[in-house]
């Protein structure tokens, strides 16, 4: 049996990266990466606290989480897409969104 802290600092570490991510890189799909990595991190969390304790509610959390990353994902692919399609570029930096 592996230990829930085994679990959390494999989560701390995903979720770090994840931050890291959204900070350093510059690349639009990249950022929405790590975005999507930190949603697992906490998802990896609850399953992993839930389990511990016995209880189904951590579970039932990362059900409702991946419902709206699902409905996130969908919206944030699109919106990447159209930025491209205008600006022909995913650098965040080259947007500027006051020019148009």
């Amino acid at each position: 049996m592996i230990p829930v802290e085994h679990y959390l600092v494999l989560s701390v570490l995903l979720f770090a990266i994840g931050v890291l991510g959204v900070m350093v890189r510059r690349n639009a799909i990249i950022i929405f990466m790590s975005i999507e990595l930190m949603l697992n991190a906490v998802n990896l969390a609850f399953v992993a606290v839930g389990n511990s304790m016995g209880l189904l509610d951590g579970q039932i959390f990362v059900l409702f989480i991946m419902a709206v990353a699902a409905a996130e994902a969908a919206v944030g692919l699109a919106i990447i897409i159209m930025l491209f399609r205008i600006t022909r570029t995913v650098d965040v930096e080259k947007i500027n969104y006051m020019k148009w």
